[in-house]
């Protein structure tokens, strides 16, 4: 029997109603969007295939006016804690959910939230992303504004009373996501550190997802890492990167980053130098072709099932969370965590939508098989 297999036979026999998980805090409304390149009939179009071609077309148009039509092929709902939810809630896992989902919230929300224990929204409205796809992968441009609006002092209320308190202290897991587009999300961790968790006695894990932080000035981002050994107090503290942030957040603490083409032996050295240097319990980087995490248990990498053809691509990377959530909230180890998270983005990016229990299961057999499609 494979590692796949054993792992598929135990998520089997597992009981994921049994886990819970919190998180937050980021709601968006995502339009998933074609750009014609040349348009022959109403139904009837070519769409500018790649990044590269896009990039062009922009720098073509410098000096004078352009226009551009696109396609709004769906509209999604999104944010990483609103699509982790979504990832966790349908393996069957208790979610409960705290983000900007706006007032009331957006219907794009709907679905996700039958499927969660509780939905529950704060403020005016989400954020909202424009997400042109391309062959090559995805540009995306967010409308957020308004989320500068989620400051310690307006969101003290929404979460050191009532639901989100008490979902924590019965949480296995605690997911907080999006720090990037949060000007104030630093000053909101610590409230949180100090007038939440600090209170929780059965020590959760914590999960954390930053989202690209490229905007970010360098103060900004060293003052986020220096507030990450503060979870440690009260669980635990894995930190998701992939390739492009696990490189910032080496190059501002004076650490080697990986290249482009970084092997899997590049990345365990970059992931176990990151969790030494921001003291916490584990770092996880994922990349493309695999993913690799590094703990006090060592480090330890997991090969990705690749898809030439996605699907999907926006939100494979919340479904990574998710498996890997799930394997934190089940008690399992780095390996079997890797390769849940693995599987979750496998499925997803093939199907465009997240697995079930059951689904999950039948893709690590075929997974470890060599059948996938």
């Amino acid at each position: 029997m494979t590692c796949l297999e054993k792992l598929a036979a135990t998520l089997a026999s597992a009981n994921p109603e049994t886990c819970r998980v919190v998180t937050g805090f980021d709601g968006f409304i995502d339009e998933m969007i074609t750009l014609v390149a040349e348009r022959r009939s109403l139904d009837d179009f070519t769409a500018v295939a790649d990044i590269a071609t896009f990039g062009s077309l922009i720098s073509s148009a410098a000096g004078h006016s352009s226009l551009r039509e696109i396609v709004v092929n769906a509209v999604h709902p999104g944010g990483c804690a609103v699509n982790l939810a979504d990832g966790l809630a349908s393996l069957g896992v208790t979610v409960d959910c705290f983000a900007t989902l706006g007032d009331p919230p957006h219907p794009a929300f709907g679905g996700i939230a039958e499927k969660c224990r509780g939905f529950h929204s704060w403020g005016r409205e989400p954020g909202r992303t424009l997400a042109f796809e391309f062959n090559d992968g995805k540009q995306m441009f967010s409308s957020v504004k308004q989320l500068a609006e989620f400051t310690p002092e307006s969101v003290r209320g929404f979460l050191t009373d009532g639901a989100f308190a008490k979902a924590c202290a019965a949480a296995h897991v605690i997911a907080i996501t999006d720090w990037s587009l949060y000007p104030h999300m630093t000053a909101v961790w610590r409230m949180l550190q100090g007038e939440v968790f600090a209170g929780l006695v059965h020590k959760p894990h914590f999960f954390i997802d930053l989202v690209d932080p490229s905007s970010r000035s360098a103060d900004d981002i060293r003052e986020m890492a220096a507030t990450l050994r503060g979870f440690e107090k009260a669980g635990p503290l894995t930190l998701g990167l992939n390739g492009n942030e696990a490189n910032i957040l080496c190059r501002l603490h004076d650490l080697p980053a990986a290249p482009t083409d970084a092997s899997v032996q590049d990345a365990n050295r970059q992931a176990d130098a990151l969790r030494e240097r921001l003291e916490i319990s584990r770092v996880v980087v994922h990349r493309i072709p695999f993913a690799v995490s590094a703990s006090a248990d060592g480090g330890f990498a997991q090969p990705g099932p690749f898809c030439p053809h996605p699907k999907k691509s926006t939100g494979a990377g919340d479904r990574f969370n998710a498996g890997f959530c799930l394997a934190l909230a089940l008690g399992l180890g780095d390996a079997e965590a890797l390769a849940l998270g693995c599987a979750s983005a496998g499925f997803f990016v093939r199907h465009a939508r997240s697995a079930n229990h059951g689904e999950l299961v039948g893709f690590l057999n075929s997974w470890s098989a060599g059948t996938m499609d």
